[in-house]
């Protein structure tokens, strides 16, 4: 039978939950507690989660026990993460996250409409299901997996969209690193406005 997830978003198929150093992006090195909720139609053929991608087989939890779970941890941020996060409505979660003094971070491709309360929009586009044009303006980062050489040029689409206050960085996609990052190391030379992003959790063996 399909679960039926309520639209108020009070319940979310959570598919795994766990404290660790945020690995990528801005906030790397940083105690984060990670929430990844179960869901993807986005389907990029390197992602390194695809067991996130079907919601049913991740259970319904209610959002009250993820804040509980998350505020017994000292490092009083939260990344939550997918999947695609934003198919739920997530205005529920962060109001309660808020009001336990949490710092709410989310990670998105963009493709579905912005719920929550966030203190940190990381988006990060992918080419099978573009972002919404209302999400590129809100971002505080922009973070783009490179897979291959074309990608430099599709990056720069997205850093014309984003605010000028977003932060800008190149990911090499980790199975293609020792190929990939070379080629991002002249490009950030070259346009210094953009920024080298790391795995560093998979450098330090953490989840």
């Amino acid at each position: 039978m399909k679960q039926h997830i309520p639209d108020d978003g009070t319940l979310l198929p959570l598919m795994e939950e766990f404290y660790t150093i945020q690995g990528e992006g801005f906030n790397t090195g940083k105690a984060a507690y990670f929430i990844r909720l179960g869901g993807c139609d986005v389907g990029c053929h390197w992602c390194d989660v695809k067991e996130s991608w079907d919601a049913e087989m991740h259970p319904l939890t209610p959002a009250d026990i993820i804040v509980a779970n998350a505020d017994q941890h000292p490092g009083k941020a939260v990344v939550i993460t997918g999947g695609e996060p934003l198919i739920y409505n997530l205005d529920y979660l962060t109001a309660k996250l808020k009001e336990r003094g949490i710092l709410t971070f989310i990670e998105t491709s963009g493709a579905y409409p912005l719920s929550g309360n966030w203190d940190w929009i990381c988006l990060s586009p992918k080419k099978f299901k573009a972002p919404r044009p209302d999400i590129t303006p809100v971002a505080n980062e922009l973070k783009v997996i490179v897979f291959n050489k074309s990608d430099f040029k599709w990056a720069e689409e997205y850093a014309a969209m984003v605010s000028p206050n977003c932060k800008l960085y190149l990911q090499p996609e980790w199975s293609k690193s020792k190929e990939i990052t070379p080629m991002i190391i002249d490009y950030v030379m070259a346009n210094p406005k953009w920024e080298i992003s790391l795995q560093t959790h998979k450098f330090l063996n953490i989840p």
